[in-house]
């Protein structure tokens, strides 16, 4: 069983659904970046979290992660950037990490290369937006060779016959994006998710995280009452965007995702 399969498994015992940050590796820079991931888990209580490769073309994601891949690549950060800062922000913290990049960063850096320093450094997952299940099979073998989860996107156009391709390559979780079109934080959720959540555990066994336009406690309360994992993210980038160059920026980072986590009436 993979960390993400026994974090699921510890979530289901205490009867809570899972909670999932992003942010884009290197912004507003590598160090930040590293003392983020760490203010997450021990501030936010994060369960798992998501850590973006800046791309310079990232056709699945919204404005403001793209302003951030844009801030990122500016300061010259790279995918051997963000799997040292996830060794060194894996000294201090324990709950998986998934590597979420579009393909191109992946392939420059080579898939064994990629899988064993990704191993090394402590990811648990690599989720791969524009990799289609036709061509995955051979970066899926080199994932699990070395007990990395390859995680995969359904979203509610995807047809039932492509869902159960994809259930079945996938491990860890499944990540369910909540509407069609890009990343971005909303102030309603769509009946889409719970209708597409529904449609994967038909298929399969594995837990759903749902994700895109999830901005709010209240939102992700009600994804928790139909999956297993709410991910947020532009909703926290936008955040740290807005606090760029002040001095408290983790911390005010971490009391914002906290404030994201609460239970109502907290």
């Amino acid at each position: 069983m993979s960390r993400i399969q026994q974090t699921f498994a510890s979530l289901k015992r205490a009867g809570r659904g899972g909670f999932i940050p992003f942010i884009t590796a290197g912004d507003p820079d590598i160090a930040t970046t590293e003392r983020l991931l760490i203010e997450l888990v021990a501030a936010a209580g994060a369960d798992i979290i998501e850590l973006g490769v800046p791309f310079s073309d990232p056709v699945a994601d919204g404005e403001t992660i793209q302003r951030a891949s844009e801030r990122a690549l500016r300061n010259g950060v790279t995918l051997r950037d963000a799997l040292t800062c996830v060794a060194r922000a894996k000294q201090h913290i324990d709950v998986p990490i998934v590597l979420f990049s579009y393909f191109n960063p992946l392939l420059s850096f080579g898939g064994d290369r990629l899988a064993n320093e990704a191993k090394e450094a402590g990811v648990d997952a690599v989720l791969v937006t524009d990799l289609i299940p036709e061509e995955a099979q051979p970066w899926i073998d080199i994932l699990v060779q070395r007990d990395l989860d390859p995680i995969f996107l359904v979203a509610p156009t995807t047809s039932d016959k492509r869902l159960k391709e994809i259930a079945r390559q996938s491990r860890g979780f499944i990540y369910a994006v909540s509407r069609a079109g890009v990343t971005g934080a909303r102030d309603e959720m769509t009946g889409d998710a719970e209708a597409l959540v529904k449609r994967v555990r038909s298929v399969s066994d594995l837990p759903v995280a749902v994700a895109f336009g999830i901005s709010t406690a209240k939102q992700i309360r009600q994804v928790w009452q139909f999956a297993d994992a709410a991910v947020i993210g532009s909703a926290i980038v936008r955040e740290i965007e807005k606090l760029t160059g002040s001095a408290d920026l983790v911390d005010r980072i971490g009391e914002f995702a906290r404030s994201l986590r609460a239970p109502k009436g907290m």
